[in-house]
């Protein structure tokens, strides 16, 4: 059947697009895999559909279905086996990991930090905890701003692929994540934080949230294992700096 080849041809392809992300790490956005799919979809039905009775052959199946009263039966339990299918898909695509948790466990996109964490060989307690480097944005702003384009720096080798290049987090992987990363612009996120909310973010990343996050958790890496210290402020600064966002204060 010209249907089943053409059903057996897309999903290979669908699984050719997936496999760099399984084998290598390195997945598609899945924006970008939907549109490939798409052309190829197209491109595969043209192809198929060159003359006209191979456009009979393709389709004769579909019509056979829905027309023919000795396929009744068929087109009965085919309409109401679609809907059900299409319910459980929506359904196990809005629980958390893709279906692998309760559909209760609502993620808490900003849970409580613990109060103190070990990096580099030291423990940092986080709810006294300052930016060390934001100081001299009134003692020596020259020096502040060199922090800030070194932060830029290292946010642009690093983390923009999935925060996006403008810090709304649209980066080039985001689609491939789940969650999405949040967008740094606007005053509804960082801009309510204490930057020792966010140290603790990117030092311990996705693996250091709390149980409460599960089962949605986070796809930060654990930056604590690639920068340093300094990096880490650094970034912070860039960050705030880029959006336009101040810290929030601990007397606040």
């Amino acid at each position: 059947m010209q249907i089943l080849k053409l059903f057996i041809f897309i999903l290979g392809s669908y699984i050719a697009l997936k496999l760099p992300g399984l084998l290598f790490s390195i997945p598609i956005p899945s924006s970008l895999v939907l549109l490939y799919l798409f052309f190829i979809t197209v491109i595969t039905v043209l192809v198929m559909t060159t003359s006209e009775s191979s456009a009979k052959k393709l389709f004769a199946p579909v019509i056979a279905i829905v027309t023919e009263p000795s396929k009744r039966r068929t087109r009965n339990i085919l309409f109401a086996v679609l809907p059900f299918l299409a319910a459980l898909l929506t359904y196990f695509a809005i629980l958390p990991d893709g279906g692998g948790g309760s559909i209760n466990g609502f993620r808490v996109v900003h849970p409580a930090p613990p109060s103190a964490i070990k990096a580099w060989g030291r423990t940092y307690d986080l709810t006294a905890l300052e930016n060390p480097l934001r100081v001299f944005k009134s003692s020596d702003p020259k020096l502040f701003k060199r922090y800030v384009k070194e932060g830029g720096d290292i946010y642009f080798s690093n983390c923009f692929f999935c925060h996006g290049a403008k810090l709304d987090g649209r980066g080039q992987y985001a689609h491939a994540l789940n969650p999405r990363p949040l967008t740094f612009q606007g005053i509804d996120t960082i801009a309510q934080l204490q930057e020792s909310y966010v140290f603790w973010r990117v030092v311990k990343g996705g693996p250091g949230l709390p149980e409460l996050s599960a089962p949605w958790s986070s796809s930060m890496p654990v930056w604590e294992e690639k920068l340093s210290e300094d990096e880490v402020w650094k970034v912070i600064l860039f960050i705030y700096d880029y959006t336009g966002n101040s810290p929030r204060e601990w007397s606040k």
